[in-house]
């Protein structure tokens, strides 16, 4: 019975260990991919650790650091101010950390003509002042809007800095997740949304975009979005417990080193070293 009991001691403390080592990384959709192969390579080369990612949207992420329910949460924007007073009112302390910066595509149906757009013109396809595609050099053809649902950050980002904080059209479709979007583009002849570059594919065509009112246009790919000519991009950020550092420093470090920064690359976001 003694031997027995030894055993299960033995058990449970090492379930508490392993409990001990895990980490959790929950939000935002964007960095999901580029969490998951963090964590991947990182358990690959860590044995002994242990870590959990799941997506849900930056909000859900940042509730999730609120409630205790995760250890960090990943976002496609930066925290609001009513979420960091709820954080200050638990004594929550929290760090922002940039892991990689992203810019967002605009795209279309393979098929459509369109191969270009002025922030002006998505401004008013997405608040709805813009129905048909002949309006922006297109063919005769009602225009199909899709958007994140609110809890996202891109949904966030993309109303900021695109939209210039005006409200998107009533009735957009919503869509849960970036794969979604991704899917009814590629199904939908006269649809337009947008899209981390990480979930680029040939399903959906990214078009060029002007910020200088139609003066130049600007391709969507990561070297432009390197020298800063690409117009929308953004940090990706995670978000963690200061009192949480310690035991984050080892993965923190890894995603600095030569190979977690290659590895932000190799998704398809841009490395921050």
């Amino acid at each position: 019975m003694k031997i027995i009991q030894t055993i299960l001691i033995l058990f449970t403390l090492q379930g508490l260990a392993f409990t001990s080592n895990a980490q959790r990384i929950k939000g935002s959709d964007t960095v999901l991919p580029l969490s998951q192969k963090l964590a991947e390579s990182y358990m690959h080369s860590k044995s002994s650790k242990k870590v959990t990612v799941t997506g849900g949207g930056s909000g859900v992420g940042i509730s999730a650091l609120h409630s205790g329910s995760t250890d960090i949460a990943q976002a496609s924007r930066s925290i609001k101010f009513v979420e960091k007073q709820k954080l200050s009112k638990e004594g929550i302390a929290v760090k922002e950390l940039v892991v990689a910066y992203d810019a967002l595509a605009i795209v279309i149906h393979p098929s459509n003509k369109v191969n270009k757009l002025t922030r002006e013109q998505l401004e008013g396809i997405f608040t709805g002042k813009i129905k048909n595609w002949k309006e922006v050099g297109g063919a005769d053809m009602k225009i199909v809007p899709y958007s994140r649902e609110t809890s996202s950050g891109t949904y966030e980002f993309f109303r900021t800095h695109v939209l210039k904080h005006k409200n998107y059209m009533s009735g957009i479709m919503s869509m849960p997740a970036t794969g979604a979007i991704v899917q009814s583009i590629s199904q939908t002849k006269g649809a337009i949304g947008y899209i981390g570059f990480a979930y680029l594919n040939k399903k959906v065509k990214a078009v060029h975009v002007s910020y200088d009112s139609g003066k130049s246009y600007i391709a969507p790919s990561v070297k432009n979005a390197e020298n800063k000519t690409y117009p929308i991009v953004r940090p990706l950020l995670y978000y963690y417990e200061t009192k949480s550092e310690a035991k984050l420093e080892a993965f923190i470090k890894y995603i600095f080193s030569p190979a977690g920064q290659k590895i932000v690359s190799e998704v398809g976001f841009i490395a921050v070293s």
